[in-house]
This record gives structure tokens, C-alpha cells and sequence, in this order.
């Protein structure tokens, strides 16, 4: 981020994922909710993820990289003795940053609709805890508003500026759907902020290099490798149900030689060679 250059983050459903991305050069990786809860639950993000699964998720993920994973929050998961908590949790687990929201309980994905918020004051208040909870160590963390397709811009711009005048390292308006909407919050923001790219809408029409232009410093692309996954799953199986075999499908794969690398398999055999009977 102080290097001036846009941070992009692709979405990563779970630690395979996560290693894919590494491996496609990218710096960062973003633990997105909607994905930790397709991943583990096949749910929609609707706030049945608990803190433990988030954080258990979180720890699995950066395990298997090195570049820095941000991480969904959620809420917190309760008060501030669960702010608390969930701060040294994330902590532990490794990751470099994490966003807490402003929406009461059961929270939902930011692309819906319904969306109910608390008090922003409030929210303030939840955020200089997480702040408090980190104490001198290494964690940024990022104040997201899902105000803006609950009652407007206005509301989603007033709520990021307090949530930076409450100490936040950054700040995230959730929901953006429109280009209309990236170009008003890159105007009325200052600082560092994060903006996120839904496939589906047309703000996939902008590219990094225009966001960074704009002024944010970090994009998350939350459902692309998740989204393209699920279609090629879909489509493989759909041939193998035809067929009765999946060789039509091959050429969409992954060797398992290429598998093997990617999951370190020569590491482990090289381990069990070293030390094993």
C-alpha cells in the first residue's frame, strides 16, 4: 500500500484457492465470508459462520502461503468482549488484515437486499475496540459499511469518514453495484480505502489500474475464482453424467502431476524419505 500501487485481492474460498493465488502472482489474498461459507457449509453468506469456523478457516489458509491474507469479520460475532476476542483470534491465525461491518445480527452478504444497520456511533465504538484489541501488534484494521444499498451514499460516505475518525487503517464501502457509485465514494473519500468488484455487475468494466487512479488502495474480486469454479465443476460433471466417463471434460483439467505440484506433494515425500521408516 505505501508503494502507491492498488492491492489486488481475489477472493480465495478456502486454502487450495488461496494457493492459487499466491500462484498466479497476485499480493494478497482476500478471505471472503461469502466464500469461507460456501466452502465449509455449502450456504449462502447469510451469517451462519461462526467466529471459531472463521478464524479455524483463516489459520488454514494462511498456512499454505505467504503473502498476506485479509480476512472478513463479520460483526465480531457479539459485543466487545467478542470484538475483543475475534481480534486476537485473527491475530493468531497469521492474517495480515481484517473488516468488521456495521450490520446488526443476522448479518447478509453485502450484494443483498434487506440489510439492516446499527448505529453508526455505535459501530464507531466496535471499531476503536478492535483497535484497542490489537494493541501495538501488526493487524490493519479495515471499517466496512454496508449503508450504501440500504439507504444511500450519502449515509455510506458519512458512516466511512466517522469510521476513519474512529481510528480504522481503512475504510470499505460494501455493495457497489454501479460505476456511478465506485466514482461518488473515490470522490467523497479520502485516505485509504477498498472497493469491491462483484462479477455480474458492470463495475467489472473497471480495471485495477482505473480504481488506483481513483484512489483505493486495495480491490477485492470476492466471488471470481469461487463463481468460476462452481461452472467448471458444474460443466465436468454434467459431461461425465452423459457420457459415463469424464474423458470429453479433460481438457478443462489440471494433471494430477500439476495437482501434485501445486499441493506440495515432493515436499512431504521428501519428509518421508528424510525421516520416515
Amino acid at each position: 500500500m505505501q508503494s502507491g500501487q492498488i492491492v489486488m485481492a481475489p477472493g480465495a474460498p478456502d486454502a487450495l484457492t488461496a494457493r492459487l493465488v499466491e500462484r498466479a502472482g497476485f499480493p494478497a489474498i482476500y478471505m471472503t465470508g461469502f466464500g469461507a461459507t460456501a466452502s465449509r457449509l455449502g450456504c449462502p453468506d447469510i451469517g451462519l459462520m461462526t467466529q471459531t469456523e472463521m478464524t479455524t478457516h483463516a489459520r488454514d489458509m494462511v498456512r499454505v502461503v505467504q503473502i498476506p491474507v485479509i480476512a472478513d469479520a463479520d460483526t465480531g460475532y457479539g459485543g466487545p468482549s467478542n470484538i475483543h476476542r475475534t481480534v486476537r483470534e485473527y491475530l493468531q491465525a497469521g492474517v495480515a488484515a481484517i473488516h468488521l461491518e456495521d450490520q446488526v445480527a443476522p448479518k447478509r452478504c453485502g450484494q443483498l437486499a434487506g440489510i439492516r444497520l446499527m448505529d453508526a456511533q455505535e459501530s464507531a465504538l466496535r471499531l476503536r475496540c478492535a483497535i484497542e484489541a490489537r494493541g501495538q501488534d501488526e493487524l490493519l484494521i479495515i471499517g466496512r459499511t454496508d449503508a450504501l444499498p440500504a439507504v444511500g451514499v450519502d449515509e455510506a460516505v458519512s458512516r466511512a469518514k466517522r469510521y476513519q475518525d474512529a481510528g480504522a487503517d481503512l475504510v470499505f464501502v460494501d455493495g457497489i453495484k454501479r460505476i456511478a457509485e465506485v466514482e461518488a465514494v473515490a470522490r467523497a473519500i479520502e485516505g485509504p480505502k477498498v472497493v469491491s468488484i462483484v462479477d455480474g455487475n458492470e463495475t467489472v468494466a473497471l480495471k485495477a489500474a482505473d480504481l488506483q487512479q481513483m484512489g483505493f488502495s486495495v480491490v477485492f474480486y470476492a466471488v471470481t475464482a469461487l463463481f468460476t469454479a462452481v461452472k467448471a465443476v458444474n460443466d465436468a460433471l454434467a459431461i461425465l453424467q452423459r457420457d459415463g466417463t469424464p474423458a470429453a471434460a479433460a481438457g478443462g483439467m489440471v494433471s494430477y502431476a500439476q495437482y501434485s505440484d501445486l499441493v506440495d506433494l515432493k515436499f512431504h515425500q521428501e519428509l518421508d524419505e528424510q525421516f520416515g521408516r
